[in-house]
């Protein structure tokens, strides 16, 4: 994949060379870094270092990466609902129950499995050969937009446009009890929860800044519609967020603790709006994925209940 370099200045003094590289490279993770730097393939000024080691202003930093080994995750001819498509990224709307790519006990049946068969080697490479194209996911049981790159020019872009938080990422969510303002905005950190490391919590310990703003689009008998727009994008976010105010998502058995009275898989949780400035005109690209079609009937449902 190529030689990087980059010069140290000022501002970025005193950093750890392990932190600072997971830092400027956001599709790289600090493991993987970590590991570069152990076997050598990260210099400062010529020379290996450690991850401890603290950059300098004018530091020369270099890494190599090597060519992106071929997946041994297997194509499976899975339908995809594109919303859209080009040579560099392809957008597309992930249905409920889908894994967005292969892990433990999910190794067949992601939305990895579907895009090797459907665009064959044109993958990213960056994020390794379990996530080839990969470059943000959503929950199993949320629907909707997901982004996926087909080149490393592409990869680097929309991460750094994650990383800025400049791409428009816009949640539809149904949650328990009627939200009294109209408007609101959630701004408090979220990180791994302290005792149950399969969640995640606001105002923990080494928490990451999250935002999320919320606008009210109808209200029903016992709960409301919200549109959500993420400033940040954060493990389980909104899940997390509306929970904390005191509004769960219906549905979400693990952040809620309300039972529904519906038969539903998981959060009411739907990525419909997803806009970003493409990696190669530079020009705005906004996309919308249609609800799916129990978001839609479980609207009508509570609409009527509420008429009564």
């Amino acid at each position: 994949m190529g030689e990087y370099y980059y010069e140290i200045t000022e501002e970025m003094e005193e950093e750890r060379i392990d932190k600072f590289l997971s830092g400027l490279i956001d599709s790289l993770s600090r493991s993987f870094i970590q590991k570069m730097i152990k076997e050598g393939a990260v210099k400062v000024n010529g020379r290996p270092v450690k991850g401890s080691y603290l950059v300098k202003t004018d530091d020369q930093v270099s890494f190599f990466l090597p060519e992106a080994v071929a997946p041994d995750i297997l194509p499976e001819d899975i339908p995809l609902d594109i919303l859209y498509e080009d040579r560099d990224v392809i957008v597309v709307n992930k249905p409920k129950g889908m894994v967005v790519h292969p892990a433990a006990g999910h190794y067949t049946g992601t939305l990895v499995n579907a895009l090797l068969y459907h665009c064959g080697q044109e993958l990213s490479g960056i994020n390794g050969v379990m996530r080839p194209g990969i470059v943000h996911r959503i929950d199993k049981d949320t629907t909707g937009s997901v982004i996926a790159c087909k080149n490393d020019q592409a990869h680097q872009s929309i991460a750094r446009q994650l990383k800025e938080h400049t791409i428009t990422r816009r949640y539809l969510a149904i949650c328990h009890g009627v939200l009294k303002e109209d408007t609101g905005c959630i701004d408090r950190p979220i990180g791994r929860h302290p005792s149950d490391r399969k969640k995640m919590a606001v105002d923990v310990k080494n928490g990451k800044s999250a935002v999320t703003h919320f606008q009210v689009l109808a209200r029903y008998r016992q709960y409301t519609l919200v549109q959500c727009v993420l400033e940040t994008g954060r493990t389980h976010q909104i899940r997390v967020h509306m929970t904390s105010i005191g509004h769960p998502l219906l549905g979400d058995t693990v952040y809620g603790s309300r039972r529904s009275p519906f038969q539903l898989e998981g959060q009411t949780l739907h990525a419909k709006t997803l806009g970003f400035l493409h990696p190669s005109t530079g020009k705005y690209v906004e996309v919308d994925a249609p609800l799916p079609e129990y978001f839609t009937h479980l609207t009508e449902i509570l609409l009527s209940n509420t008429s009564n």
